[in-house]
């Protein structure tokens, strides 16, 4: 990947869509959003690399999903409650709830890992855009890190303010409130990562995503399932292309014009794209 030119030149420059690995990898016995999880996502051929950031009580930042400590910790506390010391110490457990040798990272150790690699989707950036901006700007990754935010005004100033460089991606559901918006701002908006219900949404339909191409802005969607009461992606999800076939689940999103497709299930994506991609 050649980072000196735009990301949308460099999607034009490939049939597929760009694959985006969520939290690295998270199999057997290696937690997601470890460094090997994202070793293991660069081999299997990740074009984004998706990672979430939380912070320590001592203002630290480390690559972890907030919330999700009773998942992959067995501490009793947040990581906000945590100093960076004690959090260091932390085994994260594996899919059987069973403690192993990998530990959370640092923000600044998965920049490192990542440089010059991929592009780096930093989920979380919201909860404090001037401190990951500034942690961005240290470890020289600002050509390659695409940032996010749900639709706030308070957001959006700060990222003028502090990023106005940095790839902006805003989460757009329901109606794109957003777009116009930002063509009003001192924003780089590269495009949308879209969350739709239903096969009918205007999101997903070929004149929303083609004027969205005129304009030279990338389309994201989600085959991952988080969380299967939160429909994202209108049931076209991994889980679907391993139930109902790989056209139904990930076949759909490519035809509808997809540039960048978040899973769980690189290798297979990676795969299904180089048989049906012509």
């Amino acid at each position: 990947m050649d980072f000196r030119r735009k990301i949308w030149e460099n999607r034009k420059l490939q049939k597929a869509p760009f694959l985006a690995a969520h939290r690295g990898v998270n199999k057997a016995n290696i937690p997601c959003n470890t460094l090997l999880s994202y070793q293991i996502a660069l081999a299997q051929g990740a074009d984004i690399v998706e990672i979430d950031v939380s912070k320590s009580r001592d203002g630290k930042f480390f690559v972890f999903h907030p919330g999700m400590e009773p998942v992959y910790l067995d501490c009793g506390k947040h990581l906000w409650e945590l100093n960076a010391e004690e959090i260091k110490t932390l085994p994260l457990l594996n899919c059987d709830n069973v403690p192993t040798h990998y530990r959370i990272s640092t923000l600044q150790e998965v920049f490192a890992l990542l440089k010059g690699k991929a592009y780096i989707n930093v989920d979380k950036y919201w909860t404090d855009i001037e401190g990951i901006t500034e942690e961005i700007r240290k470890a020289g990754v600002e050509k390659q890190v695409i940032v996010k935010t749900p639709f706030d005004e308070e957001y959006l100033a700060a990222i003028e303010k502090c990023a106005p460089d940095f790839m902006f991606m805003p989460f757009v559901r329901g109606e794109d409130r957003v777009s116009e918006r930002l063509r009003e701002s001192n924003i780089n908006h590269i495009g949308n990562e879209i969350l739709f219900e239903t096969e009918n949404s205007p999101l997903i339909q070929k004149s929303y995503i083609d004027e969205l191409h005129k304009r030279e802005l990338l389309v994201w969607v989600n085959s991952i399932v988080y969380n299967e009461a939160d429909v994202i992606s209108a049931g076209h999800t991994d889980d679907s292309a391993w139930e109902r076939g790989f056209d139904h689940g990930w076949g759909w999103l490519c035809a509808r014009g997809a540039d960048v497709i978040q899973t769980d299930w690189l290798t297979e994506l990676r795969e299904y794209l180089r048989q049906t991609v012509k």
